[in-house]
């Protein structure tokens, strides 16, 4: 036979094929509606499992095997979407537990951020809830999701994302730990100033201090420095502790607020690499709400030790049409070698293509949790 008789006939396979597969999504239908009556979970992993071994036993050698395991590994995955959907044009997808909102009450809320007076967290806060607002601010990211959890805050405002130097780890594992959720977002520009004490000449610097994202976020400017570089808590802290010193030799990188709030002297602007250097910050309350203009979704779960079982959970965004922006992995403590994986992708939870996402999600990854809608 010449290419083009072995493309015709391919042609035919694929024409049998495809109405195969219809009949079979037919069947899987009427599954559908027997589980919706009888109240089952769509999905059944021991007869799926029975399912995949059979199909591979009827292939002719090992890679086709592997190749048909892989074939019909997306077909009950198609199958299971199918059922997800029957579930919910049939009113049975279970209802979130969150509350829409028209705006957050922030009239009379209080407001924690991390770090000491003239923090970036602090800027965040003032360009996300205004100047007015009554705040006050803790030594560490624990202790501002503390305050949320024992009621003394409604909101706190923490560091998740800088455009150069990454996430910023320790939220994402705070996220996961507490129940709080994230009901907005401010991204603000950074631009980081080497700060010392009146007087203070750049030859004079032997130590500079500054929180370990903007020391990387910094790298290429102290790379030519023979400075000694220490990480603090927060930029603040570390120009508070310069003032504090009264110290020639100590310099702080932070924002050039800071070295006006703690009486320092800008000794170079800029100091930062990236001329597009922003960080994003999220806001964080303990209440289970999102505003009804919310667009974009974090969610967090574990998937099993299994080949492709994290490409088959991504499948529900496809199916659902849905665009994801992130996608951000985490070690599970204890266990090595295993992952949270953390998710931002586009909607509002009142949609249905995302309840039908969620739904899928929750029932095939393990320990799914939303984080929050914003």
């Amino acid at each position: 036979m010449d290419l083009t008789e072995l493309r015709q006939r391919i042609d035919a396979i694929d024409a049998q094929m495809v109405e195969l597969f219809e009949q079979r999504m037919d069947i899987c239908r009427q599954v559908a509606e027997y589980k919706i009556a009888a109240g089952k979970n769509v999905l059944d992993k021991s007869r799926e499992a029975q399912k995949l071994e059979k199909v591979r036993s009827l292939a002719s050698d090992e890679f086709n095997g592997f190749c048909v395991v892989e074939l019909f590994e997306q077909i009950m995955s198609m199958s299971r979407k199918l059922q997800y959907r029957l579930l919910m044009e049939n009113g049975r997808l279970e209802k979130l537990p969150f509350i829409s909102v028209d705006a957050l009450d922030v009239g009379k809320a209080r407001v924690v951020f991390q770090g000491a007076e003239g923090a970036y967290s602090q800027a965040a806060m003032t360009q996300y809830f205004g100047e007015g607002i009554d705040s006050f601010h803790v030594d560490s990211f624990r202790d501002a999701m503390d305050a949320i959890d024992e009621g003394s805050a409604d909101f706190a405002v923490l560091p998740i994302e800088n455009s150069t130097a990454g996430i910023v780890s320790e939220i994402y594992d705070l996220l996961q730990e507490y129940e709080n959720y994230i009901v907005g977002e401010q991204i603000i520009k950074i631009e980081h100033c080497l700060l010392g004490v009146p007087g203070a000449k750049i030859e004079d610097i032997r130590t500079v201090y500054s929180h370990p994202q903007s020391l990387m976020q910094s790298a290429k400017y102290l790379s030519v420095q023979d400075w000694r570089q220490i990480s603090m808590q927060n930029n603040a802290f570390a120009a508070k502790k310069v003032a504090d010193d009264g110290d020639k030799s100590q310099a702080a990188i932070a924002s050039e607020h800071a070295g006006a709030v703690y009486g320092l002297e800008v000794l170079q602007r800029k100091v930062n690499h990236s001329g597009t250097n922003s960080t994003r910050f999220i806001i964080v309350s303990g209440q289970k709400i999102f505003r009804r203009d919310a667009g974009k979704i974090a969610i967090c779960f574990e998937v099993p030790h299994e080949s492709g079982s994290l490409y088959h959970m991504l499948s529900h965004f496809i199916y659902n049409h849905l665009n994801m922006t992130k996608i951000e992995s985490r070690p599970i403590e204890d266990r090595n070698w295993e992952y949270r994986f953390f998710i931002d992708f586009e909607g509002n939870l009142a949609d249905s293509a995302v309840k039908n996402a969620l739904r899928g999600l929750r029932e095939e990854a393990r320990n799914m949790k939303i984080l929050g809608n914003y």
